[in-house]
């Protein structure tokens, strides 16, 4: 199966769609739903099930990330994006004290990381022409 830029598209926007359903600044996600349900003192079975679907969701990301980057590989990337977040701060596109910004700048970092595992393993075999050893090829 070849990776087309629409593919990667896809991918990246699923993960954001993961990442900014589960959290974000602006109080429209899962955190703040379940957090409004504690106050409330009753927890609904739409919640839970909200819940169970980006627990799938994270688990799919996060296991073709850890395969296809490997633990070093999410390192040095999250490193590359920490660096990025430290240049658009020291550029002054970025503050500190701006938590709402930094936290959707992150967010879309994240996004992205989590789009990189699941492309990765295309990219090296496009590249190099080795397949990962978790995939099977079937004719």
């Amino acid at each position: 199966m070849n990776l087309t830029s629409s593919g990667v598209a896809l991918r990246f926007l699923f993960a954001l769609l993961l990442v900014l359903l589960s959290y974000n600044p602006s109080g429209y996600s899962y955190f703040h739903w379940l957090y409004r349900s504690f106050d409330l003192e009753h927890i609904t079975p739409y919640v839970v099930i909200a819940g169970i679907i980006l627990l799938i969701g994270w688990g799919i990301y996060l296991k073709a990330t850890l395969n296809s980057l490997g633990l070093i590989g999410i390192l040095a990337l999250g490193a590359l994006f920490a660096c990025l977040v430290w240049l658009f701060i020291y550029w002054g596109f970025l503050s500190v004290e701006n938590i709402s910004a930094m936290a959707w700048v992150i967010e879309i970092l994240l996004a992205s990381l989590l789009a990189v595992g699941m492309c990765w393993s295309h990219f090296t075999r496009r590249m190099s022409g080795q397949v990962d050893v978790d995939e099977i090829e079937q004719k």
